[in-house]
């Protein structure tokens, strides 16, 4: 596996499961920790009337989160190894902060939802795996934390391990790992430690360094227009195209279809702050210099013409609401999706999850803060989309209100109901 590999995993669990202690102790024992930083957590932890070190604090970095011991908003950590580089994502375990779960974990390749072995499997624990398998996160890890304190029983391992088992046996997961670890001793996290010889398994970071992440080598090209660089600006001799590679790659010769238009042309140059290249992939931000002049403007997608996007007037989707004011059936908002915004109502409501029993209440009429459900919108104009489970950029959108000019939902295209008008 190449040292450059990049992984993008979340952590989730309930209050006090020990996730930012777990990342922590990640971070601490893979020597990713500077000593001056070392130095500032022992007087930290001494300040609080503790002892030795708390690792948890390495991640809770808000005030209100100190004083509290939880963890209330989305906390990124970035490390590496001599096999893998790593961004991490510890996200709340309250149910209020279901929307910063989503933020999260949106862009995860992988998720960590640790279960407190004294406590066993919680609500918290099913609604951050079905959250997760909502959001396409293919791998997922069941770390089960705090063994030092259930005397690292085996038993008390596989049971919980069972009746997790049959709660995500209903969710869809590409794989699942279970690892016992104990966090606050170090025990099968970076080194296996003494107290597990039962265990057989990989340590978490072990496991973590072997997950294979989906190349985008072969998805679909998806770039979609930010800006168009004119003849005569600063550095531009040709009209390019600037935006970032969301999907897929392009090279030289290449023959693509710019959508919603339908024209095709072939790329003739590919440039960067390096200069000219013969090919791109994701996520490389360039600039597309094409043989042909075609009217093309922010917001327009350049595909390849065999793999193309759809467009559509209506979207089918799964969303997150955000926002105290709840999501109603005619509710008018704004799509904000890839380079792209457009105006949208709210044609229907489908149904209301149930989080903790994957339920679907189908007599909804509204979506309040934290929920999640199902929706149909239609658009003032076309978007070219993906399903999400296909492609994550341009199956994904945010919702914003039109007058507040806020971010009120999250959401994700997923294909109509069987049946469906």
């Amino acid at each position: 596996m190449s040292a450059q590999t990049l992984l993008r995993f979340s952590t989730a669990g309930g209050v006090d499961d020990g996730k930012s202690t777990l990342i922590g102790r990640l971070l601490f024992d893979s020597r990713s920790v500077l000593e001056d930083q070392v130095a500032n957590l022992a007087r930290t932890t001494e300040r609080r009337g503790g002892k030795g070190l708390d690792l948890a604090l390495l991640t809770d970095g808000l005030a209100a989160e100190r004083e509290q011991g939880i963890t209330i908003d989305v906390a990124y950590r970035y490390f590496a190894t001599k096999k893998r580089k790593f961004i991490i994502a510890d996200t709340p375990g309250h149910e209020q902060y279901t929307r910063n779960m989503v933020t999260g974990a949106s862009t995860a390749d992988l998720t960590i939802v640790l279960i407190d072995a004294k406590k066993g499997v919680q609500p918290q624990s099913r609604r951050h795996a079905a959250v997760a398998s909502l959001l396409g996160i293919p791998h997922l890890v069941v770390a089960v934390n705090k063994m030092d304190a259930v005397g690292y029983s085996q038993e008390r391992f596989e049971a919980i391990r069972a009746e997790f088992s049959a709660v995500i046996a209903k969710l869809d997961f590409a794989n699942v790992h279970f690892v016992p670890v104990s966090a606050l001793e170090g025990d099968m996290t970076v080194a296996r430690g003494k107290n597990l010889p039962w265990y057989r398994g990989p340590a978490l970071l072990e496991l973590l360094e072997q997950v294979e992440v989906k190349k985008s080598t072969g998805a679909p090209l998806r770039f979609p227009v930010q800006y168009v660089a004119m003849p005569g600006m600063p550095g531009t001799f040709h009209r390019g195209y600037m935006g970032r590679i969301e999907s897929g790659g392009i090279k030289k010769g290449d023959r693509v279809l710019v959508q919603p238009c339908g024209l095709s042309s072939t790329v003739r140059d590919i440039v960067t702050f390096e200069g000219s290249r013969e090919c791109a992939q994701a996520p490389q931000s360039v600039t597309l210099v094409l043989a042909d002049e075609i009217d093309i403007s922010r917001g327009d997608l350049i595909t390849h013409p065999e793999t193309p996007a759809q467009p559509v007037r209506t979207l089918d989707v799964v969303l997150c609401w955000m926002d105290a004011a709840p999501l109603q059936r005619g509710g008018r908002y704004l799509i904000k999706h890839t380079t792209n915004t457009v105006k949208a109502v709210v044609e229907r409501l489908d149904y209301r999850l149930d989080i903790t029993t994957l339920e679907r209440d189908t007599s909804a009429t509204q979506l309040a803060l934290n929920d999640i459900g199902a929706a149909r919108l239609k658009l003032q104009r076309p978007l070219i989309v993906d399903d999400y489970a296909h492609v994550r950029a341009t199956g994904g959108f945010i919702i914003i209100d039109e007058v507040t000019n806020h971010t009120v939902g999250a959401g994700m295209v997923v294909p109509s109901p069987a049946g469906s008008p």
